[in-house]
């Protein structure tokens, strides 16, 4: 699947300001292809704004951001991105099936591209695991399969890259489980690179390599194991608290 050299994503001095605040501040880093990169801190610290960066939609942004070998936001990595956001992204008044009908046809316009339209549409459903609801009003599913259903619009591209904002909020540990095996089993089975938000510190434990964020910076880049013994704390929670402790010590001024 990979076709470009390299980092998958690469970010050198990416800054991104609104109004008088400035949410990125020159950070660096990059994401490894298929892979699972954790993007893992507390609300407000950027996350989602250096994922829409990243997708290409976030305004003003400067630095340099590469996203498989192009610019962010080049119009060629449309159909090679799944980007998932919060909300769910799918018509309420359409059925599962006619929402991915939908979007198949966006992605694979005309006559000649039905059959493959009708596959991609049910691999996707397939893989998120909802067939027995494909034909059931989105209107009417539960938080968790809104969160599928999604999902699966996003897959519909067999994308080389998937970026999920916070996909497992308000979700029950079963459904979090289930949807953590699928994204091992895209990077596994298909090389799909994934850049997974969260601000719950347990999923870190499920993440190949891990990016904890704080403030609009980059605390710590590294993967669990690497990041729990620099710190020598038991949990990755622990880690980022301890580096947390060790920024503000470092901002203190001298007296």
């Amino acid at each position: 699947m990979m076709n470009y050299p390299g980092a998958a994503v690469e970010a050198r001095g990416l800054t991104v300001v609104r109004g008088d605040r400035t949410v990125l501040r020159a950070i660096d880093f990059t994401v490894e292809p298929g892979r699972i990169t954790g993007l893992l801190g507390p609300s407000g610290c950027g996350k989602s704004t250096l994922m829409r960066a990243v997708v290409g939609t976030q305004a003003k942004v400067t630095g340099a951001l590469d996203v498989l070998g192009s610019p962010a936001g080049h119009p060629t990595l449309r159909p090679r991105i799944g980007y998932v956001t919060q909300d769910p992204s799918v018509y309420t008044d359409l059925t599962v099936r006619q929402n991915l009908d939908y979007f198949a046809a966006i992605l694979r316009p005309g006559r000649r591209q039905r059959d493959a339209r009708r596959a991609a549409v049910t691999r996707a459903i397939t893989e998120v695991d909802l067939t027995s609801h494909a034909d059931a009003l989105a209107g009417t599913l539960s938080g968790g399969q809104l969160a599928r259903a999604s999902l699966a619009v996003a897959l519909l591209g067999t994308p080389e890259l998937l970026v999920l904002d916070e996909p497992t909020v308000g979700l029950d540990p079963v459904l979090r489980h289930d949807l953590w095996n699928l994204f091992h089993r895209l990077a596994a089975e298909h090389g799909t690179t994934l850049l997974v938000s969260s601000h719950v510190m347990d999923e870190a434990e499920r993440c190949h390599r891990l990016l904890l964020m704080r403030e609009g910076e980059i605390l710590a880049d590294g993967t669990p194991d690497a990041l729990r013994t620099a710190a020598r704390a038991a949990t990755v929670e622990e880690a980022f608290l301890h580096l947390v402790d060790q920024a503000a010590t470092r901002q203190e001024p001298t007296r």
